[in-house]
């Protein structure tokens, strides 16, 4: 895709003027909400919310509710990716940085916060998890997709108490469980060790930057973690990364929905994923996704999603060539 002259003077037009500046440099690293760039900007919401609307209109950004909140980011568009990139590596070195020092001041507040709560509710983590749906029926629903196996390597990245790694590990020769809590991590050694696991390796690690080697498992696991991510998107790019020549990557979350009392209580970020979302991410990702699972619980509640996309054979062979 190409831009028009017209399309391009309306871009740059929206582009050029200092706050806008000052967004696009912000979005251009990750999602977030009119509240948080209100924030970061020093500027009222109102006053915040007309540029995003101008830069909206010009097809700079895209918008999306997620429950009672609004939140933007950098159309994912290849050729708006290209004119936005272009204009920010113009920039110079200083460009941002008081921003940046801001927004980093919000990322902390946000991960002691998740910090605090994982800390805190680890030892209840399954029956948690438990409250929406039947838990018996996602891990059904789980073997299934991931197929009966042998898997030479699994990740499993935000692990948590290791339920994945106890569901899967029987066939697997190796495993791989990362997690950013500690507290986490020493319930799923405990119930790993519980399980008989002989070869399951429990590391401290960020779903954002894995350091595992790329195209080194057959199949990657993320259970339950995007909905607390500020960059979902990234999260699902590492973990495509991962994933060897047709192996596959399980995505397990919810349904979007509009319990905005999760964010209070449970520390969610996003209130659901929708499947076109998910499957434009795993695409982006180089990998081709299957029809998504839905799992309505019996009752009021959530839906449980898990999408599963491969990583095509030819894509090796394009990559060693």
């Amino acid at each position: 895709m190409s831009l028009s002259a017209d399309q391009t003077i309306e871009a740059l037009r929206a582009a050029g003027e200092p706050t806008r500046l000052r967004i696009l440099l912000l979005l251009a690293g990750e999602e977030l909400s009119v509240m948080e760039l209100g924030r970061v900007l020093e500027q009222s919401q109102p006053r915040v919310s007309r540029h995003l609307k101008l830069m909206a209109d010009a097809g700079l950004i895209e918008r999306f509710p997620d429950g009672a909140r609004v939140f933007y980011r950098v159309s994912h568009e290849p050729a708006v990716r290209r004119l936005i990139d272009t204009v920010l590596d113009l920039l110079d070195d200083a460009a941002g940085e008081a921003d940046h020092r801001r927004l980093e001041a919000v990322r902390d507040e946000r991960a002691e916060a998740a910090a605090a709560y994982f800390e805190q509710i680890a030892p209840q983590w399954d029956r948690i998890r438990s409250l929406y749906v039947s838990e018996s029926a996602v891990e059904s629903a789980i073997t299934r997709a991931a197929g009966p196996g042998p898997f030479d390597r699994v990740v499993d990245l935000g692990t948590g108490s290791g339920r994945m790694l106890t569901l899967l590990g029987q066939t697997a020769r190796r495993s791989i469980g990362l997690d950013l809590s500690q507290n986490m991590l020493n319930i799923a050694r405990a119930n790993v060790a519980r399980a008989g696991l002989k070869t399951v390796e429990l590391r401290h690690g960020d779903i954002f930057a894995t350091r595992l080697p790329a195209q080194s498992a057959d199949l990657v696991l993320v259970h339950q973690v995007l909905h607390y991510l500020a960059d979902p998107a990234a999260a699902v790019a590492e973990a495509a990364r991962l994933v060897r020549p047709e192996g596959k990557l399980l995505i397990v979350d919810f349904a979007p929905h509009e319990l905005e009392r999760l964010r209070d209580e449970h520390q969610h970020r996003r209130l659901g994923f929708a499947d076109e979302e998910i499957g434009r991410w795993l695409g982006e990702a180089g990998l081709d996704a299957s029809a998504s699972i839905a799992l309505p619980p019996d009752t009021a509640g959530l839906t449980v999603t898990i999408w599963t996309a491969t990583r095509p054979a030819a894509t090796a062979a394009r990559n060693v060539a």
